[in-house]
């Protein structure tokens, strides 16, 4: 990816999830870095992102529909 559509930042990775609410909440009590909030995109996906303990940019997401 040379570039993301609506983040500032471009994920090293993806990983898609069955309930991003539950991914989201446990991110932010893990206390990890979210450098993109969590969105509903216009192309059918709801996503966050965040920053690992190695400075990866990881995107999770689901889809929307």
């Amino acid at each position: 990816m040379t570039r993301d559509a609506t983040a500032t930042v471009n994920p090293a990775c993806s990983i898609f999830v069955d309930d991003i609410e539950a991914a989201h909440t446990a991110a932010i009590a893990a206390g990890v870095e979210i450098v993109h909030p969590l969105t509903r995109e216009d192309w059918g996906v709801t996503r966050f992102f965040y920053r690992d303990s190695a400075g990866s940019v990881v995107n999770v997401g689901t889809h929307t529909g």
